[in-house]
């Protein structure tokens, strides 16, 4: 058996996109990767349609893909007479049972992981955003407290000291 063409995650993760509020990947992409025309992936999500709920895959509008194509300078997608299919990650895993070539089982191992390790990123970005939340709070409580103890200073200062008499100590 031949040794799959390892694909670095960082690769893979720089096709995965955030639409309507999901990491998806698109067809082309998916294509790509797997190395096989983006229409024979496609004859394969229509003939097997019932494997693909609407959670798994979804067709771009043209707003979309219009939107998606203005973040790139050039597009690599080249023309399209419809618009692209995302697929998200339970959508890519499903596409193995339907392209049951030895590299689109590759493939998907890859995709897979790449999406894990953005899961990941993101739950340690969250713990990072809240511990940094936290130290914004304890510094703003720190911050009112040094303003309190700088006002005290400054009315110590600013009030003269009246000796109430002789200051000293007396001989007996």
């Amino acid at each position: 058996m031949n040794k799959p063409n390892i694909i670095p995650v960082e690769t893979i993760s720089q096709k995965i996109f955030i639409m309507r509020g999901v990491k998806v990947m698109l067809d082309a992409d998916l294509a790509e990767l797997y190395q096989v025309p983006t229409k024979r992936l496609n004859e394969q999500i229509k003939r097997n349609h019932s494997r693909f709920p609407e959670d798994f895959m979804f067709q771009l509008t043209k707003e979309e893909f219009m939107n998606l194509r203005s973040q790139f300078a050039t597009s690599s997608w080249g023309g399209h007479r419809y618009e692209p299919y995302a697929f998200t990650e339970h959508g890519v895993a499903m596409l193995s049972s339907v392209l049951k070539s030895q590299r689109a089982i590759e493939m998907n191992i890859f995709i897979i992981r790449a999406f894990i390790k953005l899961r990941e990123l993101l739950a340690t970005n969250t713990e990072l955003a809240l511990k940094i939340e936290k130290l914004e709070r304890e510094q703003q409580k720190q911050g009112e407290h040094i303003s309190v103890i700088h006002d005290m200073l400054k009315r110590l200062i600013a009030e003269p000291v009246k000796p109430k008499g002789r200051l000293g100590f007396k001989a007996s």
